[in-house]
């Protein structure tokens, strides 16, 4: 039984009326007539642990310095272990694996949460809207429970997600810290029920579509771990960026609640993935996030946006996504 979700049954009217797919020119040319490859900025948090307190302020200015340029960088010896990183990778791939009907039924064959396996863009009008990708969105108070029925599967998550929530609290205390203000703010108001794990895996595809469409994260801060095929695109100074993977690093950014808590100073970027024609990828996301409850309030006066809540915030995404077939963001949030 084919475990790839049926992409072409289910949006064949799409794929009908845009005749590049079948002479294979990408209906999403206009993405890609330019894109340079490039490596962002690398940052060794080793040095967060030497007693030498200049290479650690160092550090945190380097940390801080690429959240302002880019709004994306990535850390080596961020403190998680290979053989944690290659047991999720080795389980996520397993998972995958499984047949379509049963990823759609994960509750029942899989004995996940409901409504945890995704796929696709419901909404998508246009092939530029459709998203070639699957996913599984484990919310993180469902993690020591997601998959009980494998238990290796289920433990290779909890090890993964614990150890990236640790580093996405630390990262965004420093960044906070850089900015002068309360860095305890994002660990009082990070819930473990708003906050979630991401599991992807982008089936290869015959023309270059997107993975994923162009967007920014709409929460404070994203750990990503990727494997070596790419396809991760950023946009830097009115550019897309193709990065250069790195077998050692994690990928972090910023996301739109800790720009507009931070008025602008650190950025959240245009970011989208693109499609391998032969190959498949895959990749595990941590999104670290505030309660629904949560006050936005720009740290620095005046204020580039107003206050808003998180939960607001969401709605008003999944209102333009479902009006509009993308999201808005902060410019709906402009004072």
């Amino acid at each position: 039984m084919d475990s790839d979700p049926p992409f072409h049954e289910t949006y064949k009217t799409l794929f009908a009326e845009n005749e590049s797919w079948t002479t294979k020119v990408s209906p999403n040319i206009d993405r890609h007539t330019t894109v340079e490859e490039g490596e962002l900025p690398l940052v060794d948090l080793s040095r967060l642990a030497l007693d030498d307190e200049a290479e650690k302020e160092s550090c945190k200015e380097e940390i801080a310095r690429a959240a302002k340029e880019w709004g994306f960088f990535q850390v080596i010896n961020h403190g998680i272990s290979r053989d944690i990183l290659d047991k999720m990778r080795e389980e996520q791939v397993k998972v995958f694996k499984q047949p379509f009907y049963n990823k759609c039924r994960e509750d029942k064959f899989m004995n996940f949460s409901a409504g945890s396996y995704r796929w696709g863009t419901p909404t998508a009008t246009s092939l530029r809207q459709l998203s070639w990708s699957e996913a599984f969105h484990i919310p993180m108070t469902d993690i020591s429970s997601f998959g009980s029925l494998n238990t290796t599967f289920s433990s290779s998550v909890e090890q993964f997600a614990t150890n990236v929530a640790s580093l996405a609290q630390k990262l965004t205390e420093i960044l906070a810290e850089k900015s002068g203000h309360n860095s305890t703010f994002f660990q009082e108001n990070s819930l473990l029920s708003t906050c979630y794990l991401r599991l992807n895996r982008y089936p290869p595809c015959p023309v270059p579509l997107f993975g994923l469409m162009p967007h920014t994260d709409s929460d404070f801060l994203t750990v990503l771990h990727q494997d070596q095929i790419g396809g991760l695109q950023l946009v830097k100074d009115g550019k897309w960026i193709a990065v250069k993977p790195n077998p050692e690093a994690l990928f972090i950014n910023i996301g739109d609640i800790f720009q507009a808590w931070s008025n602008d100073c650190y950025k959240s970027v245009q970011h989208c993935v693109v499609t391998n024609p032969t190959k498949e990828r895959f990749s595990a996301a941590y999104f670290l996030c505030p309660s629904n409850e949560t006050v936005i309030e720009s740290c620095i006066k005046p204020s580039v946006y107003r206050r808003f809540s998180f939960k607001e915030y969401r709605q008003q995404v999944q209102e333009d996504v479902q009006n509009y077939g993308y999201k808005v963001g902060l410019p709906r949030f402009l004072a």
